[in-house]
């Protein structure tokens, strides 16, 4: 890593998910901190319920997650809740399901390249306020005033995520390029107390690669898809859309687990 990555007082724009207090690295402002090792490292998540996803991981997620995409960028998330303030994968102890797959995005935490306006160029940040942060902590952010392995590592890291990150911006507009959104609703079918179907309840709304709309691609296209490797990106958001049951179940899960600690409170 160079030197210039990691100076202090770079003029810094956006915010990210997870970052409460997001400071360029640099040996003058974090010499003396590391992080300490800790066995529940993802309390950080616990109150999230969409993260972001790179095209790379679409494969791996769909075993876990519902892939979806929001807003007018149509960026691709991991729906790990129902609900805005819950994560189901996550417990209150930070331990996550070890059954579920941890998005990049969560596991490049406490770094973040943030952009440099100023030299127009992205610097390697760590969240200030990440509660495993310390001084004199079991792995250094610096030795000999020069990068640990550990920082190498994390800039190395950071760096493939945000190639991946491009990737994924292309992979998008190739979606879009092709129409190929359509808006989805997300439901579940509840039972009343006789065992009948009630109305079904909306859980979201969301973005989603229509069947309809990928099947009337010219052969010549879908084997285009197929050759730059975004089909088998496409077929596994589909597939994912499947998890939503697996959330609805969770969920109940949880609340049919809360609900006789509430009555003994």
């Amino acid at each position: 890593m160079e030197q210039d990555q990691i100076e202090a007082g770079a003029t810094l724009s956006g915010n990210v998910l997870f970052y409460q207090s997001p400071e360029p690295l640099s040996v003058q402002t974090h010499g003396k901190l590391g992080v300490n090792r800790t066995d529940k490292p993802y309390r950080f998540v616990a109150q999230t319920n969409l993260v972001p996803l790179t095209v790379a991981e679409f494969i791996t997620a769909s075993l876990s997650y519902p892939i979806i995409f929001l807003g007018e960028a149509k960026v691709p998330l991991a729906a790990m809740g129902l609900r805005q303030d819950e994560n189901l994968f996550v417990n209150e102890n930070g331990d996550f399901r070890v059954d579920a797959y941890i998005p990049s995005f969560v596991r490049r935490y406490p770094f973040v390249f943030a952009n440099d306006e100023q030299s127009q160029r992205l610097v390697l940040c760590v969240d200030r306020s990440a509660p495993f942060i310390s001084e004199n902590a079991d792995v250094p952010f610096f030795e000999d005033e020069k990068p640990s392995a550990y920082t190498e590592t994390a800039m190395q890291f950071c760096s493939d995520f945000e190639t991946e990150r491009r990737r994924t911006e292309q992979f998008v507009e190739l979606l879009k390029d092709l129409d190929l959104f359509e808006v989805r609703e997300a439901t579940y079918r509840p039972q009343n107390p006789d065992g009948s179907p009630a109305e079904p309840v909306k859980l979201a709304d969301y973005f989603a690669v229509s069947n309809e709309k990928l099947n009337a691609l010219s052969p010549e296209k879908l084997a285009e898809l197929r050759d730059n490797g975004a089909l088998p990106q496409i077929y596994a958001h589909l597939i994912s859309l499947i998890a939503w049951d697996k959330l609805v179940a969770m969920a109940l899960e949880k609340a049919a687990k809360e609900q006789p600690a509430a009555a003994n409170a």
